[in-house]
């Protein structure tokens, strides 16, 4: 396995968790922030998580062709 794709996924991932958290943060589902019941977290929460899963699945695909 190409150690750069695994970190690439490891990142893709992470990008993901963080956008699912802004989004939770975002729609009021975690309070505590003043990231709560605001709408641009709302919005840039779910576009951070496309971006990880494309991240993760791109190279996801290059790991398992080798």
């Amino acid at each position: 396995m190409n150690r750069g794709f695994v970190v690439t996924l490891a990142i893709g991932v992470i990008v993901a968790l963080f956008g699912l958290i802004w989004a939770l943060q975002g729609f009021g589902v975690l309070q505590g922030s003043p990231m709560s019941n605001t709408t641009t977290w709302s919005i840039i929460g779910p576009i951070t998580v496309v971006i990880g899963i494309v991240i993760s699945v791109f190279s996801w695909r290059k790991i398992s062709r080798k």
